[in-house]
This record gives C-alpha cells, structure tokens and sequence, in this order.
C-alpha cells in the first residue's frame, strides 16, 4: 500500500514536470519602464518627456576617468550614423549612477563637453536604484585613493528607446559603431508598434 502510494506520488511530480514549458519559452524580466529624475537644467523629467523622438539610454558618472567619457564619445558617433544612413534623430542620454556628486549643474558641465544633444539626468539615490532597476543596470561603490574617495563600477550597455521610450534593443560597448548604426535604423523601422523585452545579464 505504502508503495503504491509513493509510485503515484512520483509519477504526479514525474508528469508535472513534464508539462512544464521550457525555460527559454517562458516570459523574461521586462527592461525598461517609467522613471522620475532630474535633468542638467534642475527640471523633473520622466519617460514620457521624451516620447515622440527614439533614445539613447547610457548609465555612468561623471568622475568616470576613461570608461564613461569614451562610451559618451561613442553614443554621440552612433547617433550621427545613424542620421547618415537615413535614419531618425536620436536623444541621447546619460543618466547618472552616483548621485551623491552628480548634481544638476555638474552633470550639465559634464555634457556640454559631448555635444548639445546630449541630456544629463540624476536623482536621488532612491531614484537612481529604481531606474537602474528597470534596466537590470549593476552598479557598486568601490573605495578608491584616500579615505572617503570612491569609484563607481557599473554596467557599460547602451540602451535603444523607441518613439514611445520603450526598450528595443541593447549593446555592449565592444560592438562595431556602423554595425550598431545599421541595426538600430533596422530595429527602429521593423518595430514601430511595439518593442521586444529581453532580459538582460552581466555587464
């Protein structure tokens, strides 16, 4: 009796398992989604601020020695490519992760050196955590030089935002500029409606 039982109860578990859809079938974690933060200019801004025009979504800081700097560079190259081959203007973004030293005014400082298309945005630190969030961003204060200095190290993806600020895409930061030029007038023009939502992992 006590058997039977236990064969039964192995063969429920057995076909439960069995009727299980397959990891790769089932629903990732959204990317992307709403936000509250505070541009360059001391202006509250959300997603919705920049509905009707595509974006370019890039998360660092301004005490950034090389990585940030260089990745800016390359965002505002992209975004002429991207013109070149005839397709949409991009906004380009730059949110902060380290909001404690990245004020409006210092971030509006740090941008102007990228170009006037480029928008600065931070927060508070509960802000910048939900944002950071929503796009599965790393980001981690690690202690450097004298007592009390820090760096930040944080994910290097560029993100693509559609019309509707929407996730469409991401890329990492070793990837061709014409290549990511191509597949963005590419991805843009073959999801007007409606974005994919990936999940994302590692840096």
């Amino acid at each position: 009796m006590e058997r039977s039982r236990w064969l039964a109860v192995a063969s429920a578990l057995a076909l439960s398992i069995l009727l299980m859809p397959p990891l790769a079938a089932q629903n990732p974690p959204r990317t992307g989604g709403a936000f509250n933060l505070t541009d360059q200019d001391g202006r509250e801004v959300t997603e919705r601020s920049f509905q009707g025009k595509p974006a370019l979504l890039y998360f660092g800081f301004t005490s950034c020695p090389d990585v940030c700097p260089t990745d800016l560079a390359r965002v505002a190259l992209i975004v002429r490519r991207v013109r070149s081959l005839g397709g949409p203007s991009l906004t380009p973004i730059f949110v902060s992760v380290d909001p404690a030293r990245d004020t409006p005014a210092r971030m509006k400082a740090y941008v102007s050196v990228f170009g006037r298309d480029l928008v600065g945005l931070t927060g508070t630190p509960a802000q910048i955590a939900e944002v950071t969030d929503r796009y599965h961003v790393y980001y981690k204060k690690v202690p450097y030089g004298r007592r009390g200095q820090y760096m930040m190290d944080h994910s290097t993806f560029v993100f693509l935002l559609d019309r509707e600020g929407r996730y469409v895409d991401h890329f990492g930061r070793t990837a061709d500029e014409a290549q990511v030029a191509r597949r963005i007038v590419t991805a843009l023009a073959a999801t007007p409606l409606r974005a994919r939502s990936p999940s994302i992992a590692g840096k």
